[in-house]
């Protein structure tokens, strides 16, 4: 995706709206996760449980807004299975005990996912349908790119043990492929999508228009009795 206006538009939203000051944010690489990093400037105890990141993390850090110090995993350091980026991301890296890169059995796994304070997970998508089902990885029956973490951050988010997670799929609510314009919000998926994060995940769904909440159902156990 190219930083455009609408990038910053969602970007401001996810900011503003969703992420707050002690949350532990998961998201993954390009315009999109840079341009909601570069929003966050002004939050604080802020941490980093992720798959992967990129540069837009550093600036954050220096700022002292990445202080992890709130999280219950790996407290006080940004934990991510890899990372990628420009020299200026590896000379971050470089011996630097603030961070800890672990196997991706331990950064995905829920049950750790779950334990860190106000699990914030963003992720980006390449078609929705109006039923809330997501495909991050295929234009139609065509794959396009792997899904990464992106089921077990939106799963863990949803599952966080404070009950503050915040599970999050981004997108801007148009693609144009050469002259064409077409939406990414759909009645129903292309054939041959794949959904990757089901109607049961979904919570929040943000294009450049605002953020849609998706209800999860809780049952109370004396009604099923």
């Amino acid at each position: 995706m190219k930083l455009t206006p609408e990038i910053h538009e969602i970007a401001r939203l996810i900011a503003d709206d969703l992420v707050q000051d002690g949350a532990t944010i998961q998201t993954g690489i390009g315009s999109l996760p840079n341009a909601v990093f570069d929003k966050l400037s002004h939050h604080k105890n802020l941490g980093i449980h992720t798959e992967m990141f990129s540069d837009g993390v550093i600036d954050l850090v220096e700022k002292g807004a990445i202080t992890n110090a709130n999280k219950t995993i790996q407290t006080g350091k940004i934990v991510s299975a890899f990372a990628l980026g420009t020299k200026r991301l590896y000379d971050f890296l470089d011996d630097n005990s603030f961070v800890a890169l672990c196997d991706c059995s331990f950064t995905n796994n829920i049950s750790l996912i779950c334990q860190n304070p106000r699990v914030t997970a963003i992720n980006t998508c390449l078609e929705i349908d109006l039923t809330g089902q997501v495909c991050a990885d295929s234009i139609g029956s065509m794959i396009y790119t792997g899904f990464g973490g992106q089921v077990d951050f939106i799963r863990g988010a949803a599952l966080s043990l404070d009950g503050e997670g915040v599970p999050v799929v981004a997108c801007p609510s148009t693609a144009t492929r050469g002259d064409n314009i077409t939406s990414r919000i759909v009645p129903s998926l292309k054939p041959g999508a794949g959904v990757v994060t089901t109607r049961a995940h979904v919570h929040y769904i943000v294009t450049e228009w605002e953020y849609a909440t998706f209800s999860v159902k809780i049952y109370d156990k004396e009604l099923m009795n």
